[in-house]
C-alpha cells in the first residue's frame, strides 16, 4: 500500500510538472517558464497554483475536461468540485456518468472494443502493437480494468468521443511567418515594441472554435509524419487535390518540416472531450517560416475537419479550442514576439 501511494504521488507531482507549462499564473504574469531550453520537449515551473493531478486539485485544475453538456451530446457530467478532481483526495459518493458515443461503439478502425470483450486484452502503460498506450506524463493507474485519468476526476466515465481507452494521442502543428507590410517589412507592435507573429488557425466544423490545426496520430505513425498530414489536410485541403497538386504542395513544404522546429509542449491537454478513463494527449510543434517565402507561395484552403482557415496575429487577446491559446503563448515567448500590450508583456523576459 505504501508502494502504490509513493507512485502514485510521484505521478502525481510528474504530471504537475508538465502540465504547469500551460497553466501557471505567478505575481500577475501568466505563463512564465521557469526553466527553458530552445528545443525541449516539456517546460518546468514551479508554482503552487497548478493543476495538481492525483494528489489534489487547485482552481486550475482541466476545467474544459469539466464542462457540459458533453460535445456533440446532451450528456451531462456530473459535478466535480475543484477540491475533488484529485484521485487522492477520498469521495465515496463519487457517481460519474457512463458515456461512451454511438460512433465509438459502432466499432471504427480507430477505436478500441469495450473492455468488456472477452477478445480485447490492452496493453496499458506499453507500446501495445501498433498503438501506443504510453503517457507522455508517465505511468498512469489502472482501476477495475480501465486506465485512469492522470489529471484526476471529470464526472463521466467511458469514452465519450475518444476511440482508446488511456492515453487518446495528436500533433498539433503551428505554423508561424512574421507580419509584414507592404514594402515586406517586419511589423513591430507599437506598444510592446516586439514584432508581430501570425500562425495559421482553422475554424473547428464540431465545435465552431478556432483552434490550431492537428490531429490523431495514427496507429504506426510517426508524429512528425502526423504534424504534415494534418496540416495540409486541413490548411491546405490536400484530400481534394490531384496526384500532381499533392506533389507540388510536398516539394513546397519539404523545406519547411525539414529545417529545425520547437516542440513547444508534450503531454495530456485539458480537452472537453476528456472523460476519466480517456483522456487527449498532444506534441505541439512550432514550424517558422522566417521570411516568409514559403507560405506565401501556398495557398490557404480549409479542409477536412476544418470550416475555415486564415492566417491570424498572435496575441492576448486570442480565444482559442482547449490549450491552445497557451501553446500559442509560449511560442510567442519563443520568437520573442508581441504578446500583451500590459505590464505582461515582458514578463518572460524576468
Amino acid at each position: 500500500m505504501a508502494g502504490r501511494l509513493v507512485g502514485k504521488a510521484l505521478a502525481a507531482v510528474s504530471l504537475s510538472l508538465a502540465l504547469a507549462s500551460v497553466t501557471i499564473r505567478s505575481s500577475g504574469c501568466r505563463g512564465i517558464p521557469a526553466f527553458r531550453n530552445s528545443f525541449s520537449s516539456s517546460w518546468f515551473h514551479l508554482n503552487t497554483n497548478v493543476m495538481s493531478g492525483s494528489n489534489g486539485s487547485k482552481e486550475n485544475s482541466h476545467n474544459k475536461a469539466r464542462t457540459s453538456p458533453y460535445p456533440g451530446s446532451k450528456v451531462e457530467r456530473s459535478q466535480v468540485p475543484n477540491e475533488k478532481v484529485g484521485w487522492l483526495v477520498e469521495w465515496q459518493d463519487y457517481n460519474p456518468v457512463e458515456y461512451t458515443a454511438v460512433s465509438v461503439l459502432a466499432g471504427p478502425r480507430w477505436a478500441d472494443p469495450q473492455i468488456s470483450e472477452s477478445n480485447f486484452s490492452p496493453k496499458f502503460n506499453e507500446k501495445d502493437g501498433h498503438v501506443e498506450r504510453k503517457s507522455k506524463n508517465g505511468l498512469y493507474e489502472i482501476e477495475n480494468g480501465r486506465p485512469r485519468n492522470p489529471a484526476g476526476r471529470t464526472g463521466l466515465v467511458g469514452r465519450g468521443l475518444l476511440g482508446r481507452w488511456g492515453p487518446n494521442h495528436a500533433a498539433d502543428p503551428i505554423i508561424t511567418r512574421w507580419k509584414r507590410d507592404s514594402s515586406g517589412n517586419k511589423i513591430m507592435h507599437p506598444v510592446s515594441g516586439k514584432h508581430i507573429l501570425q500562425f495559421v488557425a482553422i475554424k473547428r466544423k464540431d465545435c465552431g472554435e478556432w483552434a490550431i490545426p492537428g490531429g490523431m496520430v495514427d496507429p504506426g505513425e510517426k508524429i512528425s509524419a502526423t504534424l504534415k498530414r494534418e496540416f495540409v489536410e486541413e490548411a491546405l485541403n490536400s484530400l481534394q487535390k490531384t496526384s500532381a497538386e499533392k506533389r507540388e504542395i510536398e516539394e513546397k513544404l519539404h523545406k519547411l518540416f525539414s529545417q529545425d522546429h520547437l516542440v513547444i509542449y508534450k503531454g495530456y491537454v485539458d480537452d472537453p472531450r476528456n472523460t476519466d478513463n480517456a483522456w487527449m494527449e498532444t506534441e505541439a510543434v512550432n514550424y517558422h517560416d522566417e521570411t516568409g517565402d514559403i507560405m506565401d507561395n501556398l495557398t490557404l484552403e480549409a479542409g477536412d475537419d476544418a470550416g475555415k482557415v486564415k492566417w491570424v496575429d498572435i496575441n492576448d487577446k486570442l480565444k482559442l479550442y482547449a490549450s491552445h491559446s497557451q501553446f500559442i503563448k509560449l511560442v510567442a515567448e519563443k520568437r520573442d514576439a508581441h504578446w500583451s500590450e500590459g505590464s505582461e508583456a515582458d514578463c518572460h523576459a524576468l
